[in-house]
């Protein structure tokens, strides 16, 4: 097993029942995941200072996983074309952005 991780809102987590459908699924037709090393650059780059996130790790023997570089950037990115199992994610984190606005990958971090 390895884990891929993706952040989200904790509302949008929340409200998950069965399955997590974001809203990239609709929009891009997958949902945006990271490696670790992708995390903190990634999430910063996008959501710097953003304070409503949570991260989850998701096992990613249990979804099937593209990594692709949709956007030829030159880094294969994992995506999933499916909502994710609730059961799929086997930690959540809080993720909080430092002061400065960047992210931080959480202590205890699963691999």
């Amino acid at each position: 097993m390895a884990i891929i991780y993706h952040w989200c809102p904790a509302g949008a987590w929340d409200a998950a029942v069965d399955e997590y459908d974001a809203p990239s699924l609709a929009e891009d037709g997958f949902i945006h995941f990271s490696h670790k090393h992708q995390v903190e650059r990634t999430a910063t780059d996008l959501h710097r200072g953003q304070t409503d996130l949570v991260l989850l790790c998701v096992d990613d023997t249990t979804v099937e996983v593209v990594d692709e570089d949709c956007y030829e950037m030159g880094e294969e990115f994992p995506h999933v074309y499916s909502p994710i199992p609730v059961a799929s994610v086997v930690a959540i984190f809080p993720f909080p952005p430092e002061p400065d606005g960047a992210f931080r990958l959480p202590d205890g971090l699963l691999d």
